[in-house]
């Protein structure tokens, strides 16, 4: 590893490594780089000095029990910090291979896997979802056949938002879940509007598994986690309670964060809400995402899933970003926002005791990712307060 700077007031260090040294170290080597290999330093190192501080002043100010924070540029970490304990309860500290549960960034993963083999003729994004899901009706069937693969994972169905979530939140079987949709009356064509949804939006399992033959958690190891050294990457409740080196989840209450059991109700919905991961992983899904491993994502994939589909006009209002945001689309698995003239791929993530945020410049080549295992709200200022700093400085300075 190579070490620029120890900031020893935050025991933060200040990386900077290649991609390819990372995918072809051992996993018992992971914390052990070539000295030998150098980078110029960033344009965007005193952003990233800045934001660590403020990551551990809030973090702390909230007295959020834990969190992990990434930055890369290109196909480098320039920034990967730490703070606090895998639970409140507990002595044992978040470190760079702690996992969490990424909750809705699970989608970027399934749009991804979806792309891939549409992109390998093995599934279309016009083939309407009750191929897969015969079981799926809406009150008029005619409507059922309308809604393909490409408005599932394109949040553009036309359905109710959030059509069940409340059924999942009761831990409801998703098989009994399925059969209420036949009272369903969709608020637009397919198409039309934005109608988030993360019960409809795993229905691309079925059609993954068939079309591929696979297993979904198989296939995503197979394509994706084993790739790109995702060595701590998982699905599913089983998995994530047999990772040792785990960040256990926390609600917020009027006496402060309480610690409380992980649920495995959206586990069911592993496209949606399933995957596990450390923030080492999701530096290398990042940089893949920025196109530097065409290997495993060729860049007509990520094209593809970061296409402007439906627009979200309800981001626009977001609290924290709404002074930034001038428009807001979703892709398939990302969204896509414009923040201050500049274009972002976005996703964030909340289930029971976790919250996450990732997002990156493909124009910058510039990517960040936040974890936390407390429901705290201080994830999603810090994340524009980031990207306000990055654009500004490129558009104020000309940053490269």
């Amino acid at each position: 590893m190579n070490v620029k700077r120890v900031l020893a007031s935050h025991s933060i260090a200040l990386i900077i490594m290649s991609t390819s040294t990372c995918a072809q170290t051992s996993p018992a080597r992971l914390s052990a780089y070539d000295a030998s290999n150098t980078v110029k330093a960033s344009a965007y190192l005193d952003v990233a000095e800045n934001f660590n501080h403020q990551f551990h002043r809030e973090l702390k100010n909230n007295k959020v029990p834990g969190g992990a924070m990434v930055i890369v540029q290109g196909d480098k970490i320039i920034t990967l910090t730490t703070f606090g304990k895998r639970s409140k309860d507990s002595s044992e500290k978040v470190n760079a291979d702690t996992v969490f549960r990424l909750a809705s960034i699970s989608k970027t993963f399934a749009g991804t896997l979806a792309s891939l083999l549409v992109h390998e003729h093995g599934l279309s994004w016009q083939q309407p979802i009750v191929t897969y899901v015969p079981k799926f009706r809406l009150s008029d069937p005619k409507q059922s056949q309308q809604i393909t693969l490409g408005h599932i994972v394109g949040q553009s169905s036309g359905l109710m938002p959030n059509s069940y979530d409340n059924l999942i939140n009761a831990n409801v079987q998703l098989d009994k879940v399925i059969n209420q949709f036949a009272k369903l009356t969709p608020i637009c064509n397919p198409g039309v509007c934005y109608s988030y949804q993360n019960i409809a939006f795993s229905f691309i399992q079925q059609a993954i598994e068939q079309e591929s033959g696979q297993p979904y958690d198989e296939l995503i190891n197979q394509r994706l986690f084993t790739p790109l050294a995702m060595d701590t990457a998982s699905i599913g409740f089983t998995a994530f309670n047999d990772a040792v080196n785990r960040a256990e989840p926390h609600i917020k209450t009027r006496s402060g964060f309480k610690r409380v059991k992980v649920k495995p109700n959206y586990y069911q919905l592993a496209p949606a809400a399933g995957v596990n991961a450390s923030i080492k992983d999701i530096s290398k899904w990042l940089i893949a995402n920025m196109g530097y491993r065409p290997d495993v994502l060729p860049m007509r994939v990520i094209e593809d899933i970061t296409t402007p589909g439906v627009r979200s006009t309800k981001e626009l209002r977001r609290r924290d970003w709404r002074a930034y945001l001038d428009d807001a689309h979703y892709g398939k698995g990302w969204r896509i926002y414009q923040f201050e003239g500049q274009r972002l791929i976005y996703h964030a993530g909340w289930v029971a005791g976790y919250v996450a945020e990732i997002a990156y410049s493909p124009e910058l080549k510039l990517g960040m990712a936040i974890l936390l295992n407390g429901e705290s709200r201080v994830v999603s200022e810090l994340s524009a307060h980031f990207w306000h700093q990055v654009f500004s400085l490129h558009n104020h300075k000309g940053a490269p």
